[in-house]
């Protein structure tokens, strides 16, 4: 009986068709660490204090430094407290420099930033103080999008195709990303970085199976590994774009904006063929293997063509079928168990790179800098030692640097940066390991289910913390 792969072996398992097709779903993915990780950049703290304008009514003549002296009270290092200040009293100005204030309260009044500070979304939307916490909440919210999109994207993917999906995410994380430049509350905000999170889930798992459908077996692994390479290239490119654009909501637009560039992606981008056949829709299969074979300077025999029928197995398995046969239950519990621990990792170093010490800037290019190499070297540690060992001695390092990261001195971070990076490594590639692995270790029919497990896990280990 001929099965699919034999129609992928006749027109070429790696070809020029597959290597533009790889490369046209790989650049939506150049901006993939924008959404993931651009938030980062827009909450950078910067020096604040509570607005204590109200005693310029009594003392319109005082230096600014006299009004914060006598309004604002100072922590223990001396420096004036951010977050509080004395309370408002009825007194004149004499009485106040004489006997001083005492009681003390929150911000009542707003606050005030440096005024050559570009527009960030800390200042904008007040996120210190009480509403600190709201920075770590819209990023959790764009997670539990990630989860959302999967839930949704990944079944429409099997009933209406992957192309469609794959263009509606493009479409949703433009229209959404730079609708989010022009939100008029920090709500509204976390509202569109949900759909944006969905969105860019929706192009991961119609990526991958695209780039997986189209490719033979023997070449899968490289397909996967070299579209994750342009997630390190973004996030390169992310450290440039955010030091140039200082502003948040430009910065957004040009995060955003270039997904409308892909337009063309209409006409040139290819239905699954194997998705076709197990839809039924044979003459279009054909249609595509032969256009695919030509580009390959390929022929498919006719009689091969001929023997093109639609797959008897069409139905998708649901997340319970991960767990009604002991094999499978076993996989999936240690699959879901390494997709936590290395998403913790991995997004818990991503996410803390203002927290290091060392300019943040340089810092991101650093961290996108060092993920090529570990993407590159995935592709040989594959097939030198195989998956199994890979992934645990590539988990084992990982949180070998982050517990080591934990033990170094505060008034140490060139040496804390470095383990950040070498953590960085491994658990990128540990990462990439983690999707090759699943995905040859699932069936096909229960691959979207566990694409929507999968999710479930790496958001709750990539919960800010």
């Amino acid at each position: 009986m001929t099965e699919f792969g034999d129609f992928i072996s006749a027109l070429g398992e790696f070809g020029p068709y597959q290597k533009w097709l790889v490369l046209f779903l790989s650049l939506p993915l150049l901006l993939n660490p924008f959404q993931m990780i651009g938030q980062v950049f827009m909450v950078v703290d910067v020096p604040h204090h509570c607005d204590t304008s109200w005693i310029r009514a009594i003392g319109p003549n005082l230096t600014e430094e006299e009004q914060l002296n006598l309004t604002l009270p100072r922590d223990a290092d001396g420096a004036y407290e951010q977050c509080s200040m004395y309370s408002p009293v009825d007194w004149d100005l004499a009485s106040i420099m004489v006997y001083g204030l005492n009681a003390t309260e929150k911000c009542s009044n707003g606050l005030v930033y440096p005024s050559a500070q570009p527009p960030s979304l800390l200042t904008e939307f007040d996120l210190v103080c009480d509403r600190k916490d709201l920075n770590d909440i819209s990023q959790s919210v764009y997670m539990v999008g990630l989860l959302l999109g999967a839930m949704i994207f990944g079944p429409l993917s099997d009933r209406i195709g992957r192309r469609p999906i794959f263009l509606i995410s493009i479409l949703l994380q433009g229209l959404f990303g730079v609708g989010t430049a022009f939100v008029p509350h920090f709500y509204v905000y976390m509202a569109f970085r949900c759909v944006v999170g969905a969105s860019v889930s929706g192009i991961l798992i119609t990526a991958l199976a695209l780039a997986t459908e189209w490719v033979g077996v023997s070449s899968r692994p490289k397909a996967v590994l070299i579209s994750h390479c342009f997630v390190a290239i973004g996030q390169m490119l992310l450290a440039g774009l955010s030091y140039g654009i200082r502003n948040w909501r430009l910065l957004e637009i040009a995060g955003s904006a270039p997904m409308f560039a892909l337009f063309f992606y209409i006409w040139v981008l290819p239905e699954s063929a194997r998705w076709l056949v197990t839809k039924g829709r044979i003459e279009e299969a054909k249609k595509v293997l032969q256009k695919a074979a030509s580009i390959n300077k390929r022929t498919i025999p006719p009689g091969l063509l001929e023997q093109l029928k639609p797959e008897t197995q069409t139905k998708s398995g649901s997340t319970l079928d991960l767990f009604r046969k002991k094999h499978l239950r076993k996989v999936t519990l240690i699959m879901s168990c390494t997709w936590f621990a290395v998403s913790l990792v991995y997004y818990g170093l991503s996410l803390s790179v203002t927290s290091l010490g060392l300019d943040i800037y340089l810092t991101q290019f650093a961290f996108g800098a060092v993920e090529l190499p570990a993407r590159f070297c995935c592709i040989f540690l594959l097939q030198w030692f195989g998956r199994k060992k890979t992934q645990g001695v590539l988990l084992l390092l990982s949180g070998l640097m982050c517990l080591v990261i934990t033990g170094i001195p505060e008034d140490q971070p060139m040496v804390t940066t470095v383990l950040a990076i070498i953590g960085k490594f491994t658990a990128t590639a540990s990462f990439s390991t983690s999707y090759v692995y699943s995905a040859e270790l699932f069936p096909t029919i229960v691959r979207p289910a566990w694409g929507c497990a999968r999710c479930r896990r790496g958001w709750r280990g990539s919960w800010p913390r």
